[in-house]
């Protein structure tokens, strides 16, 4: 790590950025659910401290020619830690969101390519939806890369690929393609319903929220 910030010559609010922003990916692909709400408290405290270390600096170096620099550091970090405080209105995630349906939507049009020619089935012993995808990269579906199946007797089928995965009572966010029109519908009152956090991605696939 030290060659490395001494070759690219990094600051410590490089490093800092570089950390936060990875910390979001890692919250979005890998971290549990459970762990989010403490993890998100601790980089809330650092940076708030951060924030009061710096405004201490500032009235203690008023007159310095670091002045300037650092209430350039202060706006930087302030706006980490409101970034990262309106986590849960999901600012940083969101955008991460986006990113991952540009890029993987070939591999998740695949996969449900897959689905239809029944090379892809429910495949766990504890539920009758669920099929573990065959492979752990790339992850199209976080919390474990597994998929809900599910089609009405015509064969229309909903495919579920997970955003945000919660277990037992807790709402999930999921990326869902469907051809089914009963379920369309249904996606479509709950945009109605709730449009901040449901919506239609584009025909077929939507956002939804809770399920």
């Amino acid at each position: 790590m030290i060659k490395f910030i001494l070759k690219y010559n990094l600051s410590l609010y490089n490093i800092l950025a570089i950390i936060w922003l990875s910390i979001q990916i890692l919250i979005f692909y890998l971290i549990p659910y459970f762990v989010i709400p403490l993890l998100w408290f601790l980089i809330i405290l650092f940076l708030f401290i951060l924030i009061i270390r710096n405004i201490f600096l500032v009235f203690k170096n008023s007159r310095n020619l670091q002045f300037t620099e650092r209430i350039i550091k202060i706006g930087f970090v302030f706006i980490l830690f409101i970034s990262t405080f309106f986590r849960f209105n999901y600012l940083p995630q969101r955008i991460i969101e986006k990113v991952d349906w540009l890029v993987l939507y070939n591999q998740r049009i695949k996969v449900i390519k897959k689905v239809k020619n029944n090379e892809l089935k429910p495949n766990v012993s504890w539920n009758g939806f669920i099929c573990e995808l065959p492979f752990e990269f790339p992850i199209v579906s976080n919390g474990g890369n597994d998929i809900g199946i599910f089609y009405n007797e015509e064969k229309q089928y909903t495919v579920e690929f997970y955003v945000l995965r919660n277990f037992s009572e807790a709402p999930s966010i999921k990326i869902i393609y469907s051809e089914n029109p009963d379920n369309i519908q249904y996606f479509e009152s709950k945009i109605r319903e709730d449009s901040n956090n449901n919506w239609k991605i584009k025909d077929n696939w939507y956002r939804i929220y809770g399920e």
